[in-house]
């Protein structure tokens, strides 16, 4: 009888695993619109092939973590003075490598690196990376992420770099995006013509779009923020939390900036890294995190600021700049300053 039952299901159910379309690939995406971008001569569609790569290298060591010994601190800091986890150091070491050897980078800046690593000066474009955010989280199997931006670089091709190459405003980002490693692995970014969502398929080997033109809701009732700091928020701050509260609004906070923002880009909310007595400049880093999430956030719809200046108009004068940064749903953003 059972055996009945099972031949009688099979069909309908591999109908269904038929009929499910797998959608359109990363590569396949890319090459199709590639016409959109500022230069469509085919180095900026190699190099988003380049960081998917590197991302599936990483996303195999962070799947593997607690199998062998890649887990844990080095016994070193990075320039942000957190300390380096080994999953940190692998993954600059792979986004390097593939960046590297693909050619299109002239330089790359990074969270885990003192000054900008100098690649090819034949390349055209600029990038800033935070290889691994969410180091806190490696040990404990918490979503952790990669966020990038791209810049095309100012000074003629074959010179040596310049600091105007690397000190961009974030408005001057020809794409960014930020690679999520959770519960599955997504790879989010914009060319300055909406957001899309690529989910990974470990099968394959292939990057799926499965999130098409993504749209940040305008509004939300979630807010992301670390209130272990509280009492060193300024009392804006405090006002705003404390409104977010007598609205029956939810606390959220994961810790990795990337999980904290992608949910909020999905559901709506806003994600606060305010200014404290500790980092009164803000702790996160301008370059290689705050602008590609503005990026992404305005192109899906959002918005982002320190609390009074749009972050992408805030022009860089060192490397490692820090700043505090609001993002999500427009209009939180906006509500939020009202109180600052």
């Amino acid at each position: 009888m059972q055996r009945s039952i099972n031949k009688a299901n099979t069909p309908s159910i591999e109908t269904s695993r038929i009929a499910q379309p797998i959608g359109s690939t990363l590569d396949r995406f890319i090459k199709n619109n590639q016409d959109q971008f500022a230069y469509a001569s085919g180095e900026l569609s190699q190099l988003l092939r380049d960081i998917a790569l590197a991302s599936k290298v990483v996303n195999r060591e962070v799947n593997k973590a607690g199998l062998i010994d890649i887990m844990g601190a080095v016994g070193s800091q990075n320039t942000a003075g957190d300390d380096q986890q080994k999953l940190d150091v692998l993954a600059n070491i792979r986004f390097t490598r593939a960046l590297a050897k693909g050619g299109e980078v002239c330089a790359l800046v990074s969270e885990e690196a003192e000054t900008f690593a100098d690649l090819n000066n034949d390349g055209k474009y600029v990038i800033a990376i935070d290889p691994l955010d969410g180091s806190s989280n490696i040990d404990v199997n918490v979503s952790i992420g990669t966020i990038f931006s791209i810049y095309r670089r100012k000074s003629p091709v074959g010179t040596p770099i310049q600091p105007d190459d690397i000190l961009q405003r974030g408005a001057d980002q020809v794409a960014a995006g930020y690679v999520l490693y959770g519960s599955s692995t997504m790879l989010v970014y914009t060319t300055g013509h909406g957001v899309n969502g690529f989910t990974y398929e470990p099968t394959l080997g292939e990057y799926f779009l499965s999130h098409p033109d993504m749209h940040m809701p305008y509004d939300g009732r979630i807010y992301s923020i670390n209130e272990g700091s509280a009492n060193s928020f300024s009392q804006p701050v405090k006002d705003y939390v404390q409104y977010c509260k007598d609205q029956k609004y939810t606390a959220r906070y994961i810790g990795s900036l990337v999980a904290d923002f992608h949910r909020n880009m999905l559901k709506g909310g806003i994600y606060i890294y305010p200014a404290t007595a500790k980092d009164p400049q803000g702790k996160l880093r301008l370059i290689y995190e705050c602008n590609a999430l503005a990026f992404v956030a305005e192109q899906a719809g959002g918005s982002a600021t320190n609390g009074s200046m749009r972050i992408l108009d805030i022009k860089p004068d060192s490397l490692h700049q820090r700043t505090a940064l609001y993002v999500g749903s427009r209009n939180m953003v906006e509500k939020s300053a009202t109180f600052v």
